[in-house]
Order: C-alpha cells, then structure tokens, then sequence
C-alpha cells in the first residue's frame, strides 16, 4: 500500500439531475428532499456516500484491503466477527488485554474496509459483549449537497397495462402510478479530508485518495436507473494544503467558487444554464487548486 496521507484536503464537488429524483424522503412520501422554508432541494451526504460505496465495491471487487463495511445483505455482525476470528480473540481476554485488543480489532477493519478507513464507522454492534471493533472518525467527511437555486418538485402521473391482480384484470385494463420529479437542479456539496485522522487512527492512504476522487467523478455511472433520471458529476476542485493541519480556514477556500446562472435563465434546465468561476487570485501560497473535471 501507498504512504499515508500527508496533506489536508478540502473539496467541492457539483452534480446535477434531469426529470428525476435525486434523494427521495421517506417523511414526504419519497419526494426528493427539499428545505420546506427556502425551497432548496438537498440531497444528504449519506446518499452520496452510498453511490461512492457502490462504485469502490464495482470496481474493486471485494479485493484485499477494499471491501465495503456497510453494504445491502450482509450484517455488521458478520463483518465484525472476522476481526475477531482472525485475531483469535474471545471474550476471556476482555479485561486484562481490553485497549490492546480494541486497538487491533480496529486497524483490523480500517485495513480491510475500504469505507471505514475513508468515512469511518460505529462499529459497537455487540451491545452485551465486552468486545467491539470500536467506533472510527473516518478522516473524509461530506455535507450535506444543497441545490443552487430553489427547486420545484414535480408529481408525474403514470398509466401501467400490467395489471396487479386477476381480480383486478377483470375490472380494467390499466392502472395509474406516480413519480416524483425534479425537471432540473445543479447541486453543490462540500467536503473535507483530514490528514491528521488519516495518521492517527485509519491509515486513509494515497492510493484511497485517488479512489475517492475517482469515485466522485464516476459516482452516477454505475448507478443509472429511471427513477433518478439522469445524473452527472459536472465539477470536482480539490484544495491542497501544504501541511497536515492546513493552511486556510476552509470556508475561505469554498467561498472562492461561484456558481450562478447565465444572464437572462429564469429556470435553468441545464447545466450550460450556469456560469462557474473560480477566484484563483485569491487563493493562498500554500494552498494548490486542481480542477479534476
């Protein structure tokens, strides 16, 4: 495996949606989510996190060292439980070996979990056991994407010849259905990556650094489906600081990037609706800015 991080990173990503929906709310009937006081569309960091999961898991394969922790069929307990097996640890040992034993079980899952080692995890899924694997603050961490401008969400009524029931067919020969969309929205989602974390407790190195930035790219890719109509990363900057601790409060770094809409555009229905810009001038000395779309 690559070294360690060294470096703090912070990074901005963009991606929008066509007649489809983003992230719907199981509290709103599953209409995409929406800030019911300013009318911005959100989409939570734990469903962009899912597709980067998703797409690590397609390309990698369950190989050595990228596996994915939380993932649909399979759970927590049983991923737990290798840690212990492979250690040969059982309860016996919990109290005299107790913090050297949570530490091994620890570096066990951030080395062969590729999410645990990038968003960290709560893993003390044994509630009446001494033993757990712990609980990891993964050094990357995502906000929540908010959209640029407010958001009309769009209930879409379906006609269905596929009948449910023979009861039903005897009835009609159709039935109607709904779905909720978006028609268009640009969204904009922050992130930060901590080098400091990355060293002291997951050991989130410059191989899985370059994963993460692929996956953000690729995210939508391997996650088309008609319900989620058409998605598309459209930006990824990435700051680079100097040091492990950074260089620049992060908010300044994201304040630099402006995205507004073209002269003229009442509603957007594309992203050539906007105009991104980025005040370079303004950037510090010791921090570097990488455009990767």
């Amino acid at each position: 495996m690559s070294d360690v991080i060294k470096n703090r990173y912070e990074f901005t990503v963009l991606f929008d949606v066509e007649n489809g929906n983003p992230n719907g709310d199981p509290d709103a009937g599953n209409m995409p989510r929406i800030d019911a006081e300013t009318g911005y569309g959100i989409v939570t960091d734990v469903c962009l996190k899912r597709k980067i999961r998703n797409y690590v898991e397609a390309v990698k394969e369950d190989s050595a060292g990228y596996r994915i922790y939380i993932k649909d069929g399979v759970p927590l307990n049983r991923s737990d439980n290798e840690a212990y097996a492979s250690l040969g640890v059982d309860e016996k040992d919990a109290q005299s070996k107790k913090d050297e034993i949570d530490d091994k079980l620890r570096d066990f899952m951030c080395a062969n979990f590729y999410d645990i080692r990038t968003f960290g995890a709560v893993m003390t899924t044994f509630v009446k056991s001494k033993l757990n694997c712990g609980q990891v603050r993964g050094p990357v961490q995502i906000c929540f994407a908010k959209s640029i401008d407010p958001i009309i969400p769009q209930e879409i009524t379906i006609t269905r010849v596929a009948i449910t029931t023979e009861q039903d067919a005897k009835k009609k020969e159709t039935e109607m259905g709904r779905k909720h969309i978006v028609p268009y929205a640009l969204y904009r989602v922050d992130g930060f990556i901590s080098a400091n974390l990355a060293k002291k407790v997951t050991g989130f190195n410059e191989d899985d650094l370059s994963l993460l930035f692929e996956a953000i790219i690729n995210m939508f890719e391997v996650d088309h489906s008609a319900a989620r109509g058409k998605m598309s990363t459209r930006e990824l900057f990435v700051f680079k600081h100097e040091s492990e601790l950074g260089n620049c409060p992060a908010h300044k770094l994201f304040d630099l990037i402006k995205v507004e809409k073209k002269e003229g555009v009442i509603a957007p229905r594309a992203y050539t609706d906007y105009v991104v810009t980025v005040d370079e001038n303004s950037i510090p000395k010791d921090v570097t800015m990488k455009r990767m779309i």
